[in-house]
């Protein structure tokens, strides 16, 4: 017996909208309320993002919304 372990917390996982690089040869993605304009292009090789939905662990992000 272990005392004072905290029980695992329980992962939360939603569909979440994201944006995917749309070179081949780049595999980044970034979460739409992370993306640091209204139509990111990619932080690592600077190529157009395209929209799309992944299932991801919750993260909130409370920092300000990007609107435009």
């Amino acid at each position: 017996m272990a005392f004072g372990r905290k029980p695992p917390e329980e992962i939360v996982t939603a569909e979440t909208k994201i944006w995917v690089c749309t070179s081949d040869q780049c595999n980044c993605w970034v979460r739409d309320n992370f993306k640091s304009s209204s139509t990111p292009a990619c932080p690592i090789c600077k190529s157009p993002m395209e929209e799309t939905t992944k299932e991801l662990e919750v993260v909130n992000n409370h920092s300000f919304n990007v609107t435009g």
